[in-house]
């Protein structure tokens, strides 16, 4: 694991906040030279550790109004392939291994729940998936990527 300085974490804080800023821009925001601030995020890249540029979107404003954590009881040691296939799910955003009762926790985003009904009742039928629990999302108080 290679170490990262203060300028590193300010050229990454600054994309987190901003990901279409230009370098020139980035540059003059972070007080680095522009010169600098390319080979770094060139490095940071190749490093993975900045692993994609993205957009944050208002899903609610797409009309994706309901919003639910899903839990999962898996056996037979089948954790990963249920996962990947789940994965695959257009609605989920979000698929985590846990420690406790469940196995699975599962983020996604539904338009109506018809959708959501045929998509857990599609999970309950999977071979492997002992149980599920569902749990509707009221507000969400903070979602964005954290700070560096």
């Amino acid at each position: 694991m290679t170490k990262h300085d203060e300028e590193d974490l300010l050229i990454l804080n600054s994309l987190r906040e901003n990901a279409k800023i230009s370098l020139r821009d980035l540059a003059k925001k972070t007080g680095i030279s522009f010169v600098t601030v390319m080979k770094r995020i060139k490095k940071l890249e190749k490093e993975e550790i900045i692993k994609q540029y993205t957009t944050l979107m208002n899903y609610e404003q797409l009309g994706y109004d309901i919003h639910v954590l899903i839990q999962m009881r898996v056996s037979n040691g089948k954790l990963f392939e249920v996962e990947n296939t789940i994965a695959k799910t257009p609605n989920v955003y979000a698929v985590y291994d846990v420690t406790g009762d469940f196995d699975v926790v599962v983020l996604a985003r539904f338009k109506t729940t018809r959708q959501l009904d045929i998509f857990v009742k599609k999970m309950q039928q999977m071979d492997f998936v002992e149980r599920t629990s569902t749990r509707f999302i009221l507000n969400t108080i903070k979602e964005e990527s954290m700070q560096a």
